[in-house]
């Protein structure tokens, strides 16, 4: 059954149609990472399936299951490149924010949204980060706080974009397999965009490679993720190798 499904989305952002007719369908479960050269449009697809930006078309969300503004917060989280921030606010009080949709923007925290939130602070090792402010954290705290926050909701759906900018190469993977083991263990559905085309190979089961607003590949890594197409649509010179795990994509100087 459908976690997602969109069709014929278009997306016009002051005059420039950013997203020109995208299909796509993804199923419960699933993780798909979205990538594509620099203004592709996909953090305009993100923002776009969370309802932050209007579209065109069709996005149908938990098989055709179509959310009110107040129930949208329970079906989907989104992790953005540039969150909003409150000043002031500790981290703990941040992560508390995911609990909203399910609480009203009013109530108080109760002793279970409490013990969730401390669970994601565990789980991303920011335990002892929990009184600091957010605005005095390195950007790679701030972005596990803000995945913290996203995972509070406890939405089916999660939205991941650019997970891993400012982590270092160890969190990199401490986040990615611990989304990876929520998606297998709680049925999360991933859509996430990568730069890092050797991660996108290895984290999640299928590629849709975004170009000028239009999909323009769509399959499993190693079908997508080819020295041509890589050359065509990137404009770089790379090898692909397969390490039995996924592809890796190395950079060939150009002389």
């Amino acid at each position: 059954m459908s976690a997602l499904s969109l069709s014929n989305v278009h997306v016009t952002i002051d005059g420039a149609h950013i997203l020109k007719g995208v299909d796509l369908q993804v199923e419960r479960g699933e993780w798909v990472n979205v990538i594509g050269p620099n203004g592709a449009g996909k953090t305009t697809l993100l923002r776009a399936i969370s309802g932050a930006v209007p579209a065109d078309g069709s996005i149908d969300i938990d098989d055709g299951a179509a959310p009110t503004r107040g129930t949208l917060g329970r079906k989907v989280a989104i992790v953005p490149q540039s969150p909003t921030i409150p000043p002031g606010v500790t981290v703990t009080d941040y992560v508390l924010l995911g609990r909203t949709p399910h609480r009203g923007p009013f109530a108080g925290d109760s002793p279970h949204d409490l013990d969730i939130a401390s669970d994601a602070l565990r789980r991303l090792d920011l335990v002892g980060f929990a009184t600091r402010t957010v605005a005095s954290l390195s950007g790679g705290e701030r972005q596990r706080v803000v995945l913290a926050r996203a995972l509070v909701q406890e939405a089916d759906l999660l939205l991941l974009d650019e997970p891993t900018t400012a982590l270092d190469l160890g969190h990199q993977q401490d986040v990615l397999e611990l989304v990876d083991g929520l998606r297998r263990n709680a049925g999360l559905t991933i859509v996430a965009t990568l730069h890092d085309l050797t991660l996108a190979g290895r984290y999640g089961e299928r590629i849709v490679l975004l170009d000028g607003g239009e999909v323009v590949a769509n399959g499993v890594p190693s079908d997508v993720l080819t020295e041509a197409t890589i050359s065509e649509h990137f404009g770089a010179t790379v090898r692909v190798l397969d390490d039995g795990e996924g592809p890796v994509i190395l950079p060939t100087v150009r002389r």
